[in-house]
C-alpha cells in the first residue's frame, strides 16, 4: 500500500486537478481514464479502483463439486476480470462464497489481480479474529484489501481489532456496512466520528435516500463508498420489463437497462464502486462494461431516473 495521505489534503488536491468535484450539486462527473476503464480514487490513499465491481451474495454460495455450476461461475469471474473489473466483495454471512471466490480466483490465476473485500459478522473479539483469519485463508490472500464490519454488528469491538490489524498490515482498508435506509444515519454519524476508509450501503435509482446525508458526508469526510442493492433486489427490472432501452442510452455506451442503472450510480462522484451480483456470464460482462467509457453528468442521471421510474 502506498503512503497514507491526509484526506482533506487529498480532496483539496483532487479539486485543484479536477479529479473530484466538491462544488455544490448538481455537478459534472469526472471523465473516464485513458484506457476506458473508469476508476475512482480512495480518499485515504489516492489509490484508484475500477468503479464496476462485483458482489457475491447467493451467487458464489455454490457447490464447486458440480462441474456445470463451477464452470458457469468460473466464466462469470473470467468475464468480470477480462472486462476490467477488480473489486469483489464477500462475507462469512454468504455461506461458501468466500471459499468459492478464493478457489475460482486461484484456478484462473487472477488472485493477485483482484481487489478483495470481505466482512466480519459475529459477536466478540476472539470470534471476530477467528472469523477474519478464516476469511483470509478462504479467499487465498495474506492481506485483505478491505475488511468491513457487516451490518454494524458488535461495531466497537471489531473496529478496535480492525485498527490493530491495519496497523499490522493484515488489512489495507477498514469499513462498515449496511443494506437498509434505516441505518444510513448511523453510518453517517459513524464516519463523522471514526476514521473509516470505506462505508458500504444500499443506493439505486429507485431508492435515493443516500443522497440526502450519507453520500455528502462521505464526500466531506473523505470516505470511499461501495454500493450494494444497485438493482433494488431486482425490483427495478420489473419496472422496465417489456420496454426497449432508450435510443439515447448509446450516448453513454449503454445497451441494456442494467447498464443504465449502474451508470446512474457511477455518475455520482461520491460513489467509488458498485457491486452487483450475478451468476450469469453474459450479465457479468454487461455489468462490468458499465464501468467503461462515458460517465453521465447530472442531467443524464436524471434522464435515466425518469426513463426507469416514469
Amino acid at each position: 500500500m502506498g503512503t497514507r495521505i491526509d484526506r482533506r489534503g487529498f480532496i483539496q488536491g483532487a479539486l485543484a486537478t479536477g479529479a473530484l468535484s466538491l462544488m455544490p450539486w448538481p455537478f459534472s462527473a469526472p471523465r473516464a481514464a485513458t484506457d476506458d476503464v473508469i476508476r475512482r480514487p480512495i480518499p485515504a490513499t489516492g489509490e484508484r479502483v475500477p468503479v464496476a465491481g462485483m458482489g457475491t451474495y447467493r451467487t458464489f454460495d455454490m457447490d464447486t463439486g458440480d462441474p456445470q455450476a463451477r464452470e458457469r461461475m468460473l466464466t462469470v469471474l473470467r468475464r468480470f476480470v477480462d472486462g476490467g473489473g477488480r473489486v469483489i466483495d464477500s462475507s462469512p454471512m454468504y455461506g461458501r462464497a468466500e471459499a468459492v471466490v478464493g478457489e475460482l480466483a486461484k484456478g484462473l490465476g487472477v488472485t493477485d489481480q483482484l481487489w478483495m473485500a470481505t466482512k466480519v459478522w459475529t459477536q466478540g473479539r476472539s470470534r471476530g479474529v477467528e472469523q477474519m483469519e478464516r476469511s483470509l485463508e478462504r479467499m487465498g490472500v495474506a492481506t485483505m484489501d478491505l475488511m468491513q464490519v457487516h451490518n454494524l454488528l458488535d461495531l466497537e469491538t471489531h473496529l478496535a481489532t480492525l485498527k490493530a490489524w491495519k496497523d499490522e498490515g493484515r488489512v489495507r482498508y477498514i469499513g462498515a456496512t449496511h443494506y437498509t435506509v434505516s441505518r444510513h444515519s448511523d453510518l453517517a454519524r459513524l464516519i463523522e466520528r471514526y476514521p473509516l476508509d470505506f462505508v458500504q450501503f444500499n443506493y439505486n435509482v429507485g431508492e435515493r435516500h443516500a443522497e440526502q446525508r450519507l453520500l455528502p458526508a462521505c464526500r466531506d469526510q473523505g470516505v470511499a463508498t461501495l454500493i450494494n442493492e444497485p438493482f433494488e433486489q431486482g425490483r427495478l427490472f420489473g419496472r422496465v420489463e417489456g420496454r426497449a432501452v432508450p435510443e439515447w442510452a448509446s450516448e453513454i455506451g449503454c445497451r441494456t437497462w442494467a447498464q443504465l442503472l449502474l451508470k446512474f450510480l457511477i455518475g455520482h462522484p461520491a460513489v467509488t464502486a458498485v457491486i452487483p451480483a450475478t451468476s450469469d456470464p453474459e450479465h457479468a460482462a454487461e455489468n462490468v462494461a458499465a464501468g467503461r467509457g462515458e460517465v453521465p453528468d447530472e442531467g443524464m442521471r436524471e434522464r435515466i431516473a425518469a426513463a426507469v421510474l416514469d
